[in-house]
């Protein structure tokens, strides 16, 4: 599904409970100066990660300062967040204008909440320019947090140089299974997106082919652009001479390390990426 750029007035862009991602939440909180938001979310664990600018953020009493250190956009400066367990209400103030992204997953269980400082975030680089696949990922939510958290994954994946794809080889997690030995070779996680662009009057594209063998859809992306992905094959790509960036949301159904299962027609591709193998890795 895709959500066209929008002023979503601070109400979540992809709410509890949603029909396509029900194991996702997300919104988009604008503040200006001196502004405040608090929300709560039952039944999930949410990830405040700034966007824009610097929040001071207060999870059922426990304060964490100044988070966030970027300018203008998401390409100036490094991520930082905030996990907030189930439920918890939290309160973000600003001493300037901030753009913040909140992310959650479905979870039954309270844990506590902590920051994820740059020092916390774990980068990946891998793909190539020649191979047209060249990107980093900023685990904000990843492997280092791992015993920490419930069921939600949260990242930030860059273009690195301009054009190309990402999610190739084309891959799905739309089903807890294994294979006839016990080993799993896939799991259940709804996945959400919000894209931007640099210059962002760039645009993309998000593949979704359902079935193998079968003709799926393709949704242009606009800056702002967000997408829900429940089932099906899911690779997207930029245009020639823009950057693009995708704020990313895994929320796992039965356990929080994601098994991706290769499209059996370009499964062999992944030997031909550099690094592939380790950015799967990361994502536990």
């Amino acid at each position: 599904m895709h959500i066209a750029p929008h002023d979503n007035q601070n109400k979540p862009i992809v709410d509890a409970d949603d029909p396509t991602v029900p194991l996702n939440y997300f919104n988009i909180v604008k503040l200006k100066s001196g502004e405040a938001f608090e929300y709560q979310v039952p039944g999930y664990e949410t990830c405040i990660v700034p966007a824009t600018g610097t929040v001071h953020v207060d999870v059922e009493g426990v304060h964490f300062a100044s988070l966030g250190n970027r300018g203008t956009d998401v390409w100036d400066g490094e991520p930082e967040g905030v996990y907030a367990p189930v439920g918890a209400k939290v309160t973000i103030v600003t001493g300037n204008d901030t753009e913040v992204f909140i992310a959650g997953a479905r979870y039954d269980k309270v844990l506590d909440p902590f920051d994820v400082r740059v020092g916390g975030i774990d980068k990946v680089q891998y793909g190539s320019d020649d191979t047209k696949t060249h990107r980093k990922i900023k685990h904000i939510l990843g492997q280092q947090q791992h015993d920490k958290v419930g069921r939600l994954l949260v990242s930030e994946l860059f273009t690195v140089g301009q054009g190309g794809w990402s999610g190739f080889p084309a891959h799905k997690h739309d089903t807890d299974r294994k294979d006839d030995a016990g080993n799993i070779i896939e799991t259940r996680h709804d996945e959400t997106y919000n894209f931007r662009f640099r210059p962002n009057h760039g645009s993309g594209v998000q593949i979704l082919q359902r079935t193998e063998g079968e003709t799926g859809d393709a949704y242009q992306l606009m800056d702002r652009s967000t997408i829900c992905i429940d089932n099906g094959y899911h690779p997207c790509a930029v245009m020639p001479g823009y950057e693009m960036y995708y704020f990313t949301i895994l929320g796992g159904l039965s356990q929080r390390s994601l098994v991706q299962f290769f499209q059996p027609t370009h499964a062999y591709q992944v030997e031909t990426i550099p690094g592939i193998k380790d950015m799967v890795a990361k994502f536990k």
